[in-house]
């Protein structure tokens, strides 16, 4: 091309900017609207960036290159061409720029479709925006700092930034065709805007470099309300179905696929699948389930209405799951059904409901009819009523109309009166009412309900009465009949303990507000009545309680009160101004003596006595507790002072009471105050050297005072507390043994005194053994001391006390020897070891020649029986060697030591294992200095 033909061209009026360019990218020639619009100048600031693009046309590479440059209004897209001279050769270049002017017709359609443009040069890395883009968001051209990507992103919202970041960089690296990405931006008074944001790049470099990208803001702010408003709709539909247990689903028939949600594979206990068909459901589905599946589809499709159904599978458990099935078709033109909509729900709740509602109104009918309860219904205007069968049944009546008077009837007086009274304060608003109302059946026999009251009063329904009946016939009856027995003894027929207890209070007070006050309590004990019992049976012990009841009646005069405290204990309360000490004296005597005549029985003559204790009113007490009180200390006085015999109460009784309530008190929580400690006395064998034995003696330190064992040990054995204080005394007893053998101290074995009330326990024998063992003393050299009654006391756990005994070795004593009741058999039955000589004997022994004779007795006896006999109390040399005369094995008392403190009696041991050390050092000399 010549170069007329160029700068004709150049000056052509055509719309497109056009330059010419050197091989160095310099403006060579520009026509009128490139001048205009300052091209050449924006072209030559722009020479270097284009080297890349210039050198790919000059290589050959490709024809054509697009470019962009700034423009007045914006960026300016372009061609940049290679002019060749014949040989191929790059003469210059030629940048061409269609229609600058035409982008305002597209940026009016932009701006009216609400839409903002964006132009990003990725090289120079700045944003031109459209001014639709800045009033999106409240903008203007000064307002928006003018800068890269970063400026950009700096008005995206925080929680968007990564999102619209990675959109971004996908797009650039050639990830995506398009660059999309839904975000918000920061408006100018500081709201947020939510924007879709599109666009793609336009232009490369020669190595394909992103250059510009272009893109749209579009304001979605309505659509995302739109779309949070689905959203929380659709989760509130999702949680209504959650709720009742409603899973959605589709089918389409034609080409057997459909939409089956997750939680209609957990509600059917099936695995989730991706794709899933009808035909699948119906195989995997029990074939009763798949049998209704298909009786349903074949009916909507012969009638093309909605079906039901109901479905019945088992779940992850195997338990059985009940399932409702919604299914709804929807048709075509010809009405061929194109797909299936529905949903299923979880009945199985409801199902389970329904039966245990069901069970549960059989068992009601169940038992009402077992606990005779009936059901009524009244109607207060009309008082016509409604009765179940059971409430039939329960008056007697065979089922009918009634009406409530005819009803009322049958009822006593009282009871009508109650329940008509009951009615009328229903009917004015009170609370329910509980009656007990007593009527005559038919057939004469009286029988008594329970009636529970109660006003319905339900909105839209009529007020009412409800009442149920429970037959309380049998309860009555029972009560009546306890009534009467928690009155009277049974076997004797007398007044028990709470009716005599009500008479004799009564009395008092009569007698307290008489002029001439007169009454005394005396409390009769029966002697010998448990041997008895035991010797004959329970039926002789009976026939011996009736007949004392029927002495009684004929002895006391017909104004006094007695009857049966309980086992063979009478109390008698004598009445009247001349009754006085003499006069119950008199009265006690005369019972004595009426008791004590024999009774035939099977052919045995049975003989019992009987000891009185007697309080009387006003010297004694005032009421009813203190005055059995002093009858009771009075009787314990007179058994231990002899049989048949009386005892009036006393200051000396009372003073003995009371000393008796103060150790029974004191002793409560002595042994945890550390109250006790125990003594130590040895027992010293008489047949040449052998390490002495040691009894356990228990002290009781009383900060009220000194206190002997004989006086607190009896009444720790009434109270209880001589269990705990027992296993303490063996405890501490076999401790102190394990501490003197350890020192080196020689003695044989520890003995310790035992209660028959400790022998009674049926665990005693195995706590002592294990007491033993955790002390570490062998129980082979413990030895328990026992008293001849706790002997007598045969029982079978005395007995399985006793090999237990005999299985670990414990030794066994009898104590006291000779003041009991002696019994030869029980001797010879338990493994006694040891006789002890009461030291009653052994202090007479020298000057009385019945108790020089018993003591030689017991010695022999003990002997004969294979056992060791140790006298008690031995307090002189003359005794001792009287006692060794006689072939006594071993003496314990003061002719030895009087009983020890741990420590002294420590010194004790050490002092006799010396004498003993030089007694045989002495024996070795004198047999070394005889002649051979």
């Amino acid at each position: 091309m010549d170069a007329g033909a160029v700068t004709s061209l150049l000056q052509h009026p055509i719309t497109s900017a056009l330059l010419v360019l050197d091989r160095d990218g310099r403006v060579l020639l520009a026509n009128p609207s490139a001048q205009a619009m300052g091209l050449a100048r924006v072209a030559g600031q722009y020479a270097a960036l284009l080297q890349d693009l210039r050198q790919a046309l000059a290589d050959g590479t490709v024809p054509t290159v697009a470019c962009s440059i700034p423009g007045p209004d914006g960026r300016l897209d372009g061609w940049l061409r290679a002019v060749r001279d014949p040989a191929g050769g790059v003469l210059a270049y030629t940048l061409s720029i269609p229609d600058p002017h035409g982008a305002s017709r597209w940026q009016v359609a932009m701006d009216s479709a609400r839409h903002g443009l964006w132009d990003w040069d990725i090289g120079a890395n700045r944003f031109f925006r459209s001014e639709g883009w800045l009033a999106m968001l409240g903008y203007t051209t000064g307002d928006v700092a003018e800068g890269g990507l970063e400026v950009a992103l700096s008005l995206v919202h925080p929680d968007d930034l990564d999102r619209v970041r990675d959109a971004v960089q996908a797009h650039l690296e050639g990830l995506t065709d398009t660059y999309n990405c839904e975000y918000r931006l920061r408006r100018c008074d500081g709201s947020w805007r939510w924007v879709r944001d599109s666009g793609r790049v336009v232009a490369w470099s020669a190595d394909g470099r992103p250059l510009r990208m272009i893109g749209t803001h579009t304001a979605i702010d309505e659509q995302k309300q739109l779309e949070e408003r689905l959203r929380k709709q659709q989760a509130l539909l999702e949680e209504v179905q959650r709720v009742a247990g409603m899973v959605p689903w589709s089918w389409d028939p034609r080409s057997d696929t459909g939409w089956w949600p997750r939680d209609l594979y957990r509600l059917t206990a099936q695995a989730p699948r991706w794709r899933d068909s009808g035909r699948a459901w119906l195989r995997r589905l029990p074939r009763p389930a798949a049998a209704a599946l298909r009786r349903a589809w074949q009916k909507m499709r012969r009638e093309g209405h909605s079906v039901s159904f109901d479905m019945e599978l088992q779940d992850v458990q195997g338990m059985p799951l009940h399932l409702q099935v919604w299914a709804r078709p929807q048709l075509d033109e010809d009405g061929r059904i194109v797909r299936v909509v529905g949903q299923v729900q979880d009945v199985t709740a409801q199902r389970r409901a329904d039966a245990l509602l069901r069970w549960r109104t059989e068992l009601l009918d169940r038992v009402s009819a077992l606990g005779r309860i009936g059901g009524c219904e009244i109607e207060p205007g009309t008082r016509r009523v409604q009765w179940t069968d059971e409430c039939f049944r329960i008056h007697g009546l065979p089922p009918g109309p009634l009406l409530l008077d005819d009803a009322l009837a049958l009822y006593t007086p009282e009871s009508r009166e109650a329940f008509e009274a009951a009615l009328v304060r229903l009917a004015d608003g009170g609370p329910r009412e509980q009656l007990e109302l007593c009527f005559y059946q038919q057939n004469g026999q009286r029988a008594w309900v329970e009636v529970l009251l109660e006003r319905d009063a339900r909105p839209g329904l009529p007020p009412r009465i409800v009442a149920l009946y429970r037959d309380i016939t049998r309860e009555r009856e029972s009560s009546e009949r306890i009534e009467l027995l928690s009155h009277y003894d049974l076997l004797t027929g007398l007044p028990n303990r709470f009716l005599l207890r009500e008479q004799a209070s009564e009395a008092i007070v009569a007698e307290r507000g008489s002029p001439c006050p007169g009454l005394a309590l005396l409390l009769v004990d029966l002697d010998g009545f448990k041997t008895i019992n035991d010797s004959f049976g329970h039926s002789a012990g009976d026939a011996m309680l009736k007949a004392a009841a029927g002495r009684m009646h004929h002895t006391l005069r017909g104004g006094d009160l007695f009857g049966r405290l309980g086992g063979d204990e009478f109390l008698v309360v004598l009445r009247g101004p001349h009754v006085d000490a003499a006069e119950a004296e008199a009265s006690a005597q005369r019972l004595i003596a009426a008791l004590s005549e024999p009774l035939m029985f099977g052919g045995e003559s049975l003989k019992v006595g009987a000891s009185v204790g007697i309080a009387l009113l006003g010297r004694d007490g005032d009421a009813f507790d203190p005055l059995i009180r002093a009858a009771h200390a009075a009787l314990r006085v007179a058994r231990a002072t002899s049989r048949n015999t009386w005892q009036l109460h006393n200051e000396q009784i009372r003073r003995q009471t009371q000393r008796r309530l103060e150790i029974e008190c004191g002793l409560r929580g002595a042994l945890d105050r550390d109250e006790f400690s125990l003594v130590y006395q040895p027992q010293v064998s008489l047949d040449g050297w052998q390490p002495p034995g040691i009894e356990a003696l228990i002290r009781w330190h009383w900060p009220a005072g000194p206190c002997h064992p004989a006086e607190f040990i009896p009444i720790a054995e009434d109270s209880g507390e001589i269990m705990r204080l027992g296993e303490w005394v063996i405890s501490e007893a076999c401790r102190q043994a394990v501490a003197w053998h350890a020192a080196g101290l020689e003695f044989g074995r520890i003995a310790v005194n035992v209660s028959g009330v400790q022998l009674r326990d049926r665990g005693f024998a195995d706590r002592v053994v294990a007491l033993c063992q955790r002390a570490g003393w062998p129980p082979s050299r413990l030895e328990l001391e026992l008293t001849e009654s706790a002997l007598i006391l045969d029982s079978e756990n005395l007995r399985q006390c006793f090999q237990v005994f005999e299985r670990h070795g414990i030794q066994l004593a009898v104590d006291d020897f000779g003041t009991g009741f002696s019994n030869l058999h029980y001797l010879n039955r338990f493994p006694v070891k040891r006789l002890k000589i009461d030291r009653g004997f052994v202090a007479d022994m020298l000057r009385d020649t019945n108790a020089s004779e018993v003591t030689q007795a017991i010695i022999h006896l003990g002997h004969a029986l294979g056992m060791r006999v140790v006298a008690e109390g031995v307090e002189t040399h003359e005794e001792q060697a009287q006692l060794a005369a006689w072939g006594c094995d071993e003496v314990q008392g003061y002719v030895h030591t009087r009983p020890l403190p741990p420590r002294e009696m420590a010194q004790w041991l050490r002092m006799a294992q010396e004498r003993h050390a030089r007694a045989g050092a002495a024996t070795a000399g004198r047999l070394s200095r005889q002649p051979g």
